[in-house]
């Protein structure tokens, strides 16, 4: 058996040191991985049972990682695997990830039941890494039923996150409410569930304030999941308030989603808009390792920097001049 295979074989036995190394290995950049990451994608066994993908976002400080922690302590007392895959910034003298997740999870990193991996973002827009796809099918193979997907941060860009995920939670600190502008709405359209986090002590009442004015505010938006009312919930992730609850109203959405027909024609729809991200990603990366296509693009990216030539009429050049 070559490697590929042996790994995916030691992934359906829930290897764990093997999960890591596929993981790696389907997010290197170099050509001879890719095709072995390609050969080992394809050789996954079918997860024993479907897993619910969970996307968190939210800004810098609102206590992603806190929340992870409590979160997946609860979802392993109920029976639960956890996979959780952490999306960094990426460090610009190594290109690796720069926070390290494992330290700000300490607790559920070391539990036998969860699986917790800091990637780098590598430069990727959405919140997420470029294979974070790829990693939550090799999650999925090796038997967690739980895989929650972190991501850098709260933007615009933050569809490319929910587009892999099947329930996508906003997290908030207390008082944003009086930021609601500058919360994108194109990412509270994409939240099915919003939370005002760190609703303890004496920021409990500022909390519930933050969670009337964006219950509020979700009103005025149409929610992307037909036929369900994005709750605004108050919780504590360092003090475990309120965290059982929005289990329940995760495991709420799961079945609507499920029995409604939602999550396999949402998956479809994901499955394809994917196809199309990774061809755009795979036909720029084939153009640009042509020595001579990459000298041209220097070339004419200088000139669009001196404002000699607009942007896309030098993309337009460029693809016309080679295809």
């Amino acid at each position: 058996m070559n490697t590929a295979a042996l790994l995916a074989d030691a992934i359906g036995r829930h290897d764990r040191r093997a999960l890591a190394q596929a993981i790696t290995l389907v997010e290197s950049g170099l050509k001879e991985h890719q095709s072995q990451a390609r050969e080992l994608l394809a050789a996954l066994p079918a997860p024993d049972q479907p897993a619910l993908r969970i996307g968190i976002t939210g800004p810098p400080g609102a206590g992603k990682s806190t929340f992870i922690e409590t979160l997946g302590g609860h979802l392993i007392d109920r029976g639960h695997s956890v996979a959780v895959l952490t999306v960094d910034p990426s460090s610009v003298v190594s290109g690796g990830s720069i926070l390290g997740d494992k330290t700000r999870m300490p607790t559920l990193s070391a539990n036998e039941k969860a699986f917790v991996r800091p990637s780098p973002s590598s430069g990727t827009e959405g919140g997420v890494g470029r294979f974070t796809r790829e990693a939550i099918a090799v999650c999925e193979a090796a038997g967690f039923d739980r895989v929650i997907v972190e991501t850098v941060g709260v933007g615009q860009s933050e569809l490319r996150a929910a587009s892999m995920t099947d329930v996508f939670i906003l997290l908030l600190v207390p008082g944003s409410g009086d930021e609601l502008q500058g919360i994108k709405r194109g990412v509270m359209e994409l939240a099915d569930l919003i939370l005002v986090n760190k609703a303890d002590g004496q920021l409990a009442q500022t909390a519930n304030r933050t969670v009337s004015e964006y219950a509020a505010a979700t009103g005025f938006l149409q929610a992307r999941t037909a036929d369900w009312k994005v709750p605004v919930l108050a919780m504590s992730a360092l003090k475990d308030i309120g965290v059982v609850e929005v289990l329940e109203q995760m495991e709420k959405f799961f079945v609507h989603v499920t029995t409604a027909g939602l999550l396999s024609s949402r998956r479809e729809s994901q499955a394809s808009e994917a196809l199309m991200q990774a061809l755009h990603e795979g036909l720029l990366d084939k153009f640009l390792r042509n020595e001579k296509n990459a000298d041209e693009v220097e070339r004419v990216r200088r000139k669009v920097a001196k404002g000699q030539l607009t942007p896309g009429l030098a993309a337009r050049a460029l693809i016309d001049q080679f295809t």
